[in-house]
């Protein structure tokens, strides 16, 4: 055999032999894990309508019913404002402890402004606004340029802002009947209207203009995340910001702007708490800021950061929301409302430990 002929027969058999093939694990389990890592909202959604069914097991249809399902809307609509503002934060791997401080002193520049100053109401509004926005600025140049720990940053400006509230607003309330006689825009979004109610205005589904605003709020900031430059610098930031620096992130202007951002919608909190609640209170909203961590986490969102979609942030409120009523309408000691939800956060973090071992 010539050399040419040896030649083509070594590599006749070399196409003939098995190259390196790589199998990858296509147990249920995997294709589980990995679906929740791909949609981090399917697992708070999958809890929210367990818990839906279970309680209306327990309770009865009546808990299936339009008005006990908006009613569960309307009990969580500041959590999950405030939530969606939070969700910002740790999505660039920080945390905002400040949240619900600047929630209520937002809402206290909105009243003594309107009362004290006697400015316009529209006008105060949009100071209470600016209030709100400047502290995030705040919260945000003191992480981003100052390089402080956002933990650290947030715990201080919550001090500060807390103290603040109540030495401008001198621990005085304004009563719910002054605002809806003479500031009635106060309470805007305590306004209600109904969808489904027969002539009489009974039954159907009652919505405030809180909460649409949440679910308005919810459905931009989802956009925002998944469909522009923007969004994906929080995430890019947030899952290792000097990848980010390098691939021509601006991280300082993104941390500024997340927190800056969340410091407006936390005054906006603060309007809806002003609705909510009918008057102007310095000591309102005291647990927003755990509570608005606790939706957040809920709602499968990695404290790591980088990771995680706004509206699990919603189904979380939601999922707190229902089992806060549902326990009440079963006459429960509200005790073991904070022992389940203790019990979710744990499996929420595990939960998420486990889906980030995809990513490893």
């Amino acid at each position: 055999m010539s050399g040419t002929d040896n030649f083509e027969a070594v590599v006749k058999e070399r196409r003939t032999e098995a190259v390196a093939e790589f199998h990858e694990d296509k147990t249920l389990i995997k294709r589980f894990q990995h679906a929740l890592h791909v949609s981090p909202a399917l697992v708070p959604l999958l809890v929210l309508l367990v818990s839906i069914v279970l309680f209306a097991g327990l309770v009865g249809s009546r808990f299936f019913s339009a008005a006990t399902l908006t009613l569960i809307l309307q009990q969580v609509q500041l959590v999950g404002i405030v939530a969606a503002a939070q969700t910002l934060v740790i999505l660039t791997a920080g945390i905002d402890l400040s949240v619900g401080a600047i929630a209520v002193l937002s809402s206290v520049v909105m009243g003594q402004f309107a009362f004290r100053y006697g400015l316009p109401v529209p006008l105060a509004i949009l100071c209470g606004l600016g209030v709100g926005t400047i502290l995030g600025y705040l919260n945000g140049w003191l992480v981003a340029v100052m390089k402080l720990p956002p933990f650290i940053v947030t715990l201080g400006t919550w001090q500060i802002i807390l103290a603040s509230n109540f030495l401008y607003s001198k621990n005085e309330t304004i009563r719910a009947q002054d605002i809806e006689a003479n500031a009635p825009l106060l309470q805007f979004f305590a306004n209600t209207f109904k969808i489904g109610a027969d002539e009489s205005g009974r039954g159907g589904a009652t919505f405030t203009f809180g909460v649409i605003f949440m679910l308005l709020l919810i459905a931009v900031l989802a956009y925002a995340l998944r469909s522009t430059a923007w969004g994906r610098h929080v995430y890019a930031v947030g899952d290792d910001p000097d990848a980010a620096q390098l691939s021509g992130v601006n991280v300082k202007r993104t941390l500024i702007s997340v927190y800056a951002l969340s410091g407006l919608i936390c005054a906006f909190a603060g309007w809806a708490l002003i609705g909510r609640i009918g008057s102007v209170s310095p000591t309102s909203g005291a647990e927003l800021n755990i509570q608005s961590i606790t939706a957040v986490v809920i709602g499968g969102i990695s404290l790591f950061g980088g990771r995680g979609s706004i509206w699990g942030a919603l189904f979380g409120a939601l999922i707190v929301g229902v089992f806060s009523l549902g326990l009440r309408l079963l006459g429960v000691d509200p005790q073991w409302t904070f022992f389940f939800i203790g019990v979710l956060i744990i499996v929420a973090v595990a939960v998420d430990q486990w889906i980030r071992k995809v990513a490893a």
